[in-house]
């Protein structure tokens, strides 16, 4: 997979991954959660990470978020090494360049909407002036359609809705990737439709880069970039 990859023209790489090893300590014995994995996901990309439970995918959405270290091998996020970054510098490619939406929405039960969205903004250090930043919050809110929800809080909202707002709060410090591990798997099937829906919408207009951990077969339907892993390994790539 690596000699394929480097036939790639990856000037425009959002993330990369060169043979990428991640071993985790279980007890006395070791799980090979990567075997040599070696990826290039392009800006833009609609990318969908597919396999069974236990291939792999989260442990790959992880090490480009920045959550956890390769074993052996390098992660590049947005031409960034990031294993030559220190623990300061990660925590500002974090902010600065990586949003997360995770299948169990992780919105904050005190908070309403709009404080949901807002939030990242005030952890990230240097948000922009008040007014300018209830601006852009309220943009996002109108844009996963919302903005009739805004005070409301999480324990009021439809599981679809609190998808949507943890879809806002991802994109509210302007990343360059989205990541999105399982983001439909607490949703019926229309309801998770309509969101990946939205992300592709959002995807197309703002040319943010999606990177999905996912079983939905109507991700990796609507996928231009698909990567099947098993037992660690990639079994198959496909660009559409």
């Amino acid at each position: 997979m690596a000699d394929a990859m480097d036939e790639i023209d990856v000037s425009d790489t959002a993330t990369r991954l060169r043979d990428v090893h991640k071993v985790y300590p279980l007890g006395s014995t070791e799980v090979h959660a990567l075997k040599g994995v070696s990826i290039a996901i392009r800006e833009g990309d609609f990318a969908s990470i597919a396999g069974p439970s236990g291939s792999g995918k989260s442990t790959i959405l992880n090490l480009i978020g920045c959550i956890d270290v390769p074993s052996e091998g390098t992660v590049e996020v947005v031409g960034e090494e990031t294993s030559a970054l220190s623990d300061r510098a990660i925590t500002r490619l974090r902010h600065r360049a990586i949003g997360f939406i995770f299948q169990s929405f992780n919105l904050m039960p005190v908070l309403n909407v709009f404080e949901n969205v807002e939030f990242p903004l005030l952890l990230a250090g240097g948000a922009p002036p008040k007014a300018e930043r209830r601006e852009y919050v309220d943009y996002l809110i109108e844009s996963v359609g919302l903005a009739d929800w805004r005070r409301h809080r999480p324990s009021e909202l439809s599981g679809g809705q609190r998808q949507r707002v943890a879809i806002a709060r991802a994109l509210v410090t302007r990343p360059r990737i989205v990541l999105a591990d399982e983001p439909t798997a607490n949703l019926d099937s229309r309801t998770g439709e309509a969101i990946i829906e939205l992300m592709k919408k959002i995807n197309h207009e703002l040319s943010t880069t999606f990177i999905f951990s996912t079983h939905d077969p109507t991700i990796v339907d609507i996928a231009d970039h698909i990567i099947r892993l098993h037992d660690g390994e990639i079994t198959a790539e496909e660009r559409r």
